[in-house]
């Protein structure tokens, strides 16, 4: 019945829509009348759609999704610095660093104004060309110019005790491992692969396990000897002071 209807419906709304008016005294008027159709046609489509049925459509506003959280993690920079070291010892020894650790001057180890605590750092003194592998675990120099301190050991072995401080290369190699769990024993860090093998087969006279390990940098390649593998650091030290008495600068590692 509601189909039925609805046509009629509609030619009763078109025709009152069309139709002049009674009692209009000309044509004219009636046209004048129709200025006002169009609203009169929003009216009726509105009157249609009331009627056909009972579906809707409902457009759901949907919030945009937020934007996407990218975490940047700011890297520190692997280009070499170069720049002025200087050394700390007794006036340090035994105090507490940045990092928590008590200092220990005869130990490998720097301060650095930047890099991450527990950074492994290459220090190459430029003057001599020695290089030695240090754990940035302090904060400094605090000095112009002046880019690493390192330990009063790393002072001796890079040959910079006496002058105080040295034109230096220093280049992150890595971080320090947190779990210390086999001990090396390094004895030597050349450029020239033939100066490492010439003191490896030095060493193989009279230690087992010598080797020859490289480590490349991006501006250098490094050669390390190396002597044994120790379960401790109480081992290591055995043999690290028989290759002292033969006039050997040692460190004792964990890398």
């Amino acid at each position: 019945m509601e189909n039925n209807i609805l046509p009629d419906f509609h030619k009763f709304l078109l025709s009152r829509a069309f139709a002049p008016p009674k009692n209009v005294p000309s044509y004219a008027t009636w046209v004048s009348k129709l200025i006002s159709l169009p609203a009169l046609l929003i009216i009726v489509c509105f009157l249609i759609t009331a009627c056909s049925s009972g579906r809707r459509v409902v457009y759901e506003r949907r919030p945009s999704p937020p934007p996407e959280k990218r975490e940047i993690r700011k890297l520190e920079s692997r280009e070499p610095q170069y720049g002025v070291a200087s050394w700390y010892g007794a006036d340090f020894h035994g105090k507490h660093t940045s990092s928590g650790e008590v200092y220990d001057m005869y130990q490998l180890t720097c301060a650095h104004q930047t890099l991450p605590l527990g950074t492994m750092v290459m220090v190459t003194n430029l003057d001599n060309g020695r290089s030695l592998e240090l754990k940035v675990n302090d904060r400094g120099p605090f000095v112009k110019e002046r880019i690493i301190d390192v330990s009063y050991a790393a002072a001796q072995m890079l040959g910079m005790w006496e002058k105080g401080t040295a034109p230096v290369k220093v280049e992150v190699i890595g971080f320090a491992p947190e779990l210390v769990q086999r001990f090396t024993l390094q004895v030597g860090s050349f450029v020239d692969e033939s100066n490492a093998q010439r003191l490896a087969e030095q060493l193989r006279k009279n230690f087992d396990n010598v080797s020859v390990t490289a480590l490349e940098t991006q501006t250098q390649k490094y050669h390390r000897v190396r002597v044994g593998q120790f379960d401790t650091r109480e081992s290591a030290l055995v043999v690290a002071e028989k290759l002292a008495r033969m006039g050997f600068n040692v460190m004792v590692t964990s890398r």
